[in-house]
């Protein structure tokens, strides 16, 4: 079978004899001689004819009962056909099937439930919206390392298992560790602040993990942040970096996953309009276009849904918020010399009621502020001795920031759901499949 042609490939071979490895999707017949069957390889679709004296009688007849979704080997023709998906078509000069699927298929053509759907993830990602998404999910992932590589940022690896937390107590989840107490990271970016000493500007991307109790449709307990980290950086700089990075990936989505997109019933248009400059406001600006509405807020409290989508509802593509209140962001977020109740900090909201994609800032390089800050959070002085030293030796002016994988994926797709972006989602009230 190391010979076999890809369906993405069958236009590129009009009139050629192929082998086809795939799964039998649709079946259908046409009287006694003649059966149309659509086959899926991961790749695409495509239609195979397989019509009596083409090939063996047995073969025909093995067609015509061949349940769904089992996996079945193809020789055949390949035909131009306009009418069909890709613009081909195969005419079978044999068909045998691999392995006849068991009984009838549980994802059949009536409508499902969410949770039925979500209970048979493994075999719904077969079907035409989730493999979009997937494939979409992969491009993002591709685009943003390509953008990061070429700006010359170097991949690191964070660790899963850490000692102590980075973004609040309260979401942790704890795992017994040969008889410690650990927990799941909720962050790489303490390490990549570590590894950006070393070796300028890194990024990790990864699994990260928050226990906090939400079930919107906004929030994963398990979900994979792009976290870069740059040494002798600031908040501009910062800001420049999230922009130019989702700027390249809008317009790689774009150009790349026309098909995935229109399979999602994505409106494109919006899309086109979100290229940088993004428009960029301070908090406080933000709370006076926010006056008046539904979404006002008192000065201090932290930006919900409600205040992220009236905010974000006024413009057409992302926006940039920052100097957000010290007191509701993380210890280690450097404060404004100018105005100190405020951070040098920032979060990229997407357009579209989409939210928070990107949080990211200055990392306070000052010890002294940061032994406060941990006392003040009552976190355990011993577990950040080694996030200390990076202060005690070679502290320097630095920022980064976090990208929700998801939140992209659903915001680009248009899903109206963190759990479609995922391939297998995690939340409260889920860890199966």
């Amino acid at each position: 079978m190391k010979d076999r042609t890809t369906i993405s490939e069958l236009p590129q071979k009009a009139g050629e004899d192929v082998l086809l490895c795939g799964w039998v999707r649709q079946r259908r017949s046409s009287g006694a001689k003649l059966r149309f069957l659509q086959i899926r390889d991961g790749t695409g679709l495509v239609q195979v004819v397989v019509k009596k004296g083409n090939v063996e009688d047995d073969a025909l007849e093995a067609a015509g009962h061949v349940p769904l979704e089992s996996s079945v080997v193809i020789r055949g023709t390949v035909r131009e056909d306009e009418r069909q998906v890709g613009g081909v078509e195969i005419t079978a000069t044999s068909f045998h099937v691999l392995h006849a699927a068991v009984g009838e298929y549980p994802l059949g053509k009536k409508d499902h439930g969410t949770g039925f759907l979500m209970d048979n993830r493994h075999l719904w990602l077969r079907s035409s919206r989730p493999h979009a998404a997937m494939r979409l999910r992969a491009e993002i992932i591709s685009a943003c390392r390509d953008h990061l590589d070429d700006l010359g940022f170097v991949g690191v690896d964070a660790p899963i298992f850490n000692s102590a937390a980075a973004e609040g107590t309260a979401t942790l989840f704890p795992v017994e560790y040969f008889g410690d107490k650990v927990y799941l990271s909720q962050t790489g970016q303490l390490h990549m602040e570590a590894a950006a000493q070393a070796l300028g500007k890194v990024y990790c991307f990864g699994p990260t993990f928050r226990a906090e109790k939400s079930k919107t449709r906004r929030h994963l307990t398990e979900f994979w942040m792009l976290e870069p980290e740059m040494a002798f950086a600031d908040l501009d700089e910062d800001m420049d970096v999230m922009e130019s990075m989702i700027g390249h990936v809008v317009q790689r989505v774009l150009e790349n996953c026309k098909t995935e997109l229109e399979t999602l019933g994505r409106d494109i248009s919006k899309l086109e309009t979100c290229v940088p400059p993004f428009p960029r406001i301070s908090y406080d600006d933000a709370l006076e276009e926010l006056k008046g509405t539904d979404a006002e807020i008192p000065w201090g409290e932290d930006f919900g849904a409600p205040q992220e989508d009236a905010v974000s509802a006024k413009y057409d593509r992302p926006i940039l918020v920052h100097r957000f209140p010290t007191k509701i962001k993380a210890f280690y977020m450097q404060r404004d010399p100018a105005r100190p109740e405020v951070v040098l900090g920032c979060d990229m909201i997407a357009p579209e009621g989409y939210g928070e994609i990107i949080g990211g800032g200055e990392r306070c390089p000052d010890i002294d502020y940061l032994l406060e800050q941990i006392e003040h959070e009552g976190l355990p002085q011993e577990a950040y001795e080694w996030y200390l030293d990076l202060r005690r030796y070679g502290a320097c002016p630095s920022a980064g920031f976090g990208m929700g994988l998801e939140r992209v994926v659903a915001w680009l797709g248009d899903l109206k759901h963190v759990r479609e972006a995922a391939p297998f989602a995690r939340t409260m009230a889920r860890t199966y499949p």
